[in-house]
């Protein structure tokens, strides 16, 4: 009796020991369980750790509830100005709603996929080949709101879309290459331009600043001279500029004005004991005129010529 006892004993924990292991579940961190209990949802959805359910009778589906980076096939299509391109694309998600997911969409990755890739062509299509190349910022949020429409009802939440890679045919990669080689050379030819109307100014002023003083225009052709004697040139011929002739021409006068101007002062500045000299030597020849006349005037009137 008491081994019948100990047998069934034995076989109760066995069978216990069978069932928990068939009825324990542990669900991960970043994992939700989805029970269906002969078909049914139960809800909620069980939480992180271990869990029991019933064997034969409930079936448990384990959620990823990280975000889920998804490559986007590279898609064919022809833009709005009528370019054949291939773009090429990228989707984070993730599962927000562990029951829809699998309950309202049989393969919520599978339905995310492609829901991309019919949007990306959507988008192609819509779009200009320089908004595919340049403002690509606002392409990935329309590729975001598309996708993010639908995929809502299964459960799921994008988080960003950004396309990778926009490929282009030979024949428009060569015509893009003349097209920035034209715009580089016609930046090359403005600023050429720009640079020789700002030259031409200050060459202007220049002329302007040398007419007035044309001893700069001889220093400049000094310095011009310099520059051109430095490079060891076998001969140089310089003519002989008019406006040297003309300078040395006003030395010329202004130091005969000068040596004039030193006579003169020092005619001034004889001295002074040679003029009573003078003046004695001319009070002789005075004095014989004055009694000549002083004779004249103390004759009688009768003894007076007629």
């Amino acid at each position: 009796m008491v081994e019948e006892l100990v047998i069934a004993g034995i076989s109760l924990a066995s069978a216990g020991a069978v069932y928990v292991m068939a009825a324990a579940r542990v669900v991960k961190q970043y994992e939700r369980g989805v029970v269906l209990r002969l078909g049914k949802l139960t809800s909620p959805a069980r939480g992180p750790g271990f869990t029991m359910i019933v064997p034969a009778v409930d079936r448990m589906r384990k959620v990823n509830m990280q975000i889920v980076t998804m490559p986007v096939p590279a898609q064919e299509g022809i833009t709005h100005d009528n370019v054949t391109v291939r773009v090429d694309a990228v989707v984070y998600f993730k599962v927000v709603d562990a029951a829809d997911a699998v309950v309202k969409v049989e393969d919520y990755r599978f339905a995310v996929s492609q829901v991309a890739q019919t949007s990306l062509r959507s988008i192609i299509g819509k779009s200009d080949l320089d908004d595919l190349l340049s403002n690509r910022e606002k392409l990935n949020q329309g590729l975001e709101v598309m996708i993010d429409s639908p995929a809502l009802g299964w459960g799921v939440q994008i988080d960003r879309v950004e396309i990778k890679d926009v490929s282009l045919p030979e024949t428009m990669k060569r015509s893009m290459a003349r097209q920035a080689e034209a715009t580089r050379d016609r930046r090359a030819r403005v600023i050429n331009a720009d640079a020789e109307l700002q030259a031409s100014k200050k060459l202007a002023e220049a002329a302007q600043a040398m007419s007035d003083q044309p001893a700069a225009l001889q220093l400049r052709l000094l310095q011009t001279v310099v520059a051109v004697a430095a490079e060891k040139n076998s001969t140089l011929v310089l003519p002989f500029p008019v406006e040297l002739l003309r300078f040395l021409e006003r030395s010329g006068l202004q130091a005969q004005a000068r040596t004039e101007a030193y006579e003169k002062r020092e005619a001034a500045a004889a001295p002074a004991a040679a003029r009573p000299e003078e003046v004695r030597d001319a009070r002789p020849e005075a004095a014989p005129r004055a009694e000549a006349a002083a004779g004249l005037e103390e004759l009688p009137e009768a003894e007076q010529l007629p």
